[in-house]
């Protein structure tokens, strides 16, 4: 119990239910942690401490009452920094918003607080989720829990680094190029990319875009599917919403892999890995054999990733920061809507005809494979003042953005994708292996991530902080 804010989020449901703790106690242990190492990491950028306890005690009150608020009850939860929470400043990463208040919350906090979940804070983004390193002008770099001179990934890594350091035990991400899956990878937890309309967005100006996903982060694969529980389920404010309902995520995750058919890439065609980050996930493959999977090294044709999801990204970062004022953007978010404005038409359509080829060339590949394993990213982290990664295994990035295309072509397949830890570098630096399944198929990808991690427990190794 010296150690409660460690716990995995379930385990925390048993003792809450069994009233051994209250939520007030759970939320005043993970208080007690951030004031701890919050500052190591810079994780949580706005904490609301009194607002937390007073929803905890609610809690508490009720179920003294017999009353049990939903799956989440008592658990706390910070919400990343480009996910609306009425009344709790949410700066979107930028100075453009740095006082910014919404009036209403995002659907996946809505469901979240509905399900009794506590609410501690915000966690650390880049601007507008602008890369896979977690650094704005606001609030500065979030740390690497495992090594606080290291990056924690991004867009989503201060909800990794916070879960890592067991600031949280449950955080929301979203996931454009990568943005749930890399920081998982580098701070050694779990990041679920859901199929998009798994978790409903309410764009009212991109209500078609699908690149973009909000998804669960979680020290555990049952604390993702967990929380995935939660926030998945059909919303009417999204055209393309699963219909399937979010309850599908409590079913037992603990079926094994024995017989399932395994896919394994260790490069996705030929992208440059990092040696180390290839030692590493190489050892993915023989986990899962002596499990019992069917595993066979496969040569992946993901040809017009590249193209599409550079196109439709343009596109978007033209279509919703276009209008602001291009002198007071950060580089990476404006050198993106460059790019969208010169995306045309006839780019739009190639885009279109490449995503489509490749989506039925990979509904023949899940015919004949269950899942797809490989690199979550092709580096392990990097220097938390590098802009972003410049070289790897000696071949140049041309820009901030090509570094991470082992995420980010998965992104295009309209599929889902968990990272779950896979081992440590000779430096201790964490490595994730990316699971990546057919479209819809988010349970299978749960299950075979699940039956990785307990055979290997690489999650359970703490960082090294105070």
């Amino acid at each position: 119990m010296s150690e409660l804010f460690y716990l995995s989020a379930v385990e925390m449901l048993g003792l809450l239910r069994e009233r051994r703790v209250g939520a007030a106690e759970l939320t005043e242990a993970h208080l007690r942690r951030i004031e701890q190492v919050g500052g190591e990491v810079n994780a949580i950028v706005t904490l609301t401490a009194e607002r937390a306890l007073a929803e905890a005690r609610r809690l508490d009150e009720g179920l003294a009452r017999g009353h049990w608020q939903g799956p989440l009850h008592g658990l706390p939860i910070a919400f990343k920094d480009l996910t609306d929470t009425a009344g709790i400043r949410t700066t979107y990463g930028s100075p453009l918003f740095a006082d910014h208040v919404p009036a209403s919350d995002a659907l996946v906090v809505r469901r979240a607080r509905a399900a009794g979940a506590v609410t501690l804070g915000k966690t650390n983004t880049p601007e507008f989720g602008t890369g896979s390193h977690t650094v704005n002008e606001i609030f500065g770099a979030t740390r690497n829990p495992y090594d606080t001179a290291k990056s924690a990934g991004g867009s989503s890594g201060g909800a990794a680094a916070a879960l890592a350091a067991g600031l949280v035990p449950l955080a929301d991400g979203s996931d454009m190029g990568g943005s749930l899956r890399n920081p998982a990878s580098f701070c050694n937890v779990v990041g679920l990319r859901p199929t998009p309309g798994r978790v409903p967005d309410a764009s009212p100006t991109a209500a078609w875009f699908t690149l973009s996903v909000a998804g669960p982060m979680a020290r555990t694969v049952a604390d993702a599917a967990l929380l995935m529980s939660v926030i998945s389920g059909f919303a009417p404010t999204s055209p393309f919403a699963v219909r399937e309902d979010g309850s599908v995520f409590a079913a037992p995750l603990d079926t094994g892999v024995a017989g399932m058919r395994v896919a394994w890439s260790p490069d996705l065609g030929g992208l440059p890995v990092d040696p180390a980050t290839a030692a590493v996930t190489a050892r993915a493959p023989g986990v899962l054999a002596g499990l019992g999977a069917d595993v066979e090294q496969v040569e992946l044709d993901l040809s017009g990733a590249e193209d599409a999801f550079r196109t439709y990204r343009a596109w978007h970062y033209a279509s919703a920061f276009g209008e602001l004022p291009r002198d007071l953007l950060g580089a990476n978010v404006a050198w993106n809507v460059e790019q969208g404005l010169k995306v045309t038409g006839a780019d739009l359509a190639r885009a279109e005809r490449l995503r489509s080829g490749l989506f039925q060339r990979m509904n023949a590949f899940f015919d004949t494979y269950d899942i797809l394993i490989c690199p979550v990213s092709q580096v392990p982290p990097f220097p938390v003042g590098q802009r972003h990664v410049t070289e790897i295994d000696g071949t140049p990035m041309p820009d901030y953005l090509a570094w991470m295309r082992s995420a980010y072509w998965i992104s295009v397949l309209h599929a889902p994708a968990a990272s779950v830890p896979c081992g440590f570098t000779p430096e201790g630096l964490p490595v994730g292996v990316q699971i990546v399944g057919r479209p819809w198929a988010d349970l299978t990808v749960l299950r075979a991530a699940h039956a990785f991690e307990q055979a290997t427990r690489y999650g359970d190794r703490r960082p090294p902080l105070g």
